[in-house]
């Protein structure tokens, strides 16, 4: 397999996570998944490696509620770690974030569309990000630095 196949069925694997991760499948009301997670952390059951995607043997859900930490199982499956999480430590949101589409110093294409008109140009991201955030990319040919929204593998929409 070549490299390139490979980053792409990563990417793709990743794309599918989050789309199922935002909405993409049918999620129990606000209100129910609250009752349901009351007074509940999420912490990480092993040791998780920095941009690891997370699984359901990597976090347990603890008794007890903590500040600022997932209070859902749902809500760290499927995530990346945006860092080291050790055993025990509870899961806090910017501890874990959607899979990455977009590695730093990769190849984008950079996308700019305005009603018929559509522009394409190569860039490079000068960040990570996974789908819907935000990353700045250099474009390849006027070196002029531009931020948008990563709407696919390597694909970022400029507005």
């Amino acid at each position: 397999m070549t490299r390139n196949a490979g980053q792409n069925g990563r990417a793709l694997v990743a794309l599918a996570l989050a789309a199922a991760f935002f909405g993409a499948s049918p999620r129990e009301p606000a209100a129910a998944q609250e009752a349901a997670s009351a007074g509940q952390t999420v912490v990480a059951a092993r040791a998780i490696r920095a941009r690891s995607l997370i699984g359901p043997a990597d976090v347990a859900v603890e008794a007890g509620e903590t500040p600022g930490a997932l209070s859902a199982l749902d809500q760290a499956i499927g995530m990346e770690a945006r860092g080291s999480i050790y055993p025990g430590n509870p899961l806090r949101m910017g501890d874990v974030g959607p899979p990455a589409l977009v590695d730093r110093n990769s190849i984008v294409t950079m996308r700019y569309q305005l009603g018929l008109l559509e522009i394409e140009a190569e860039g490079r991201a000068l960040g990570r990000a996974g789908f819907g955030e935000r990353v700045r990319v250099m474009n390849l040919d006027s070196k002029a630095t531009v931020t948008g929204r990563v709407a696919g593998p390597n694909v970022v929409e400029v507005r």
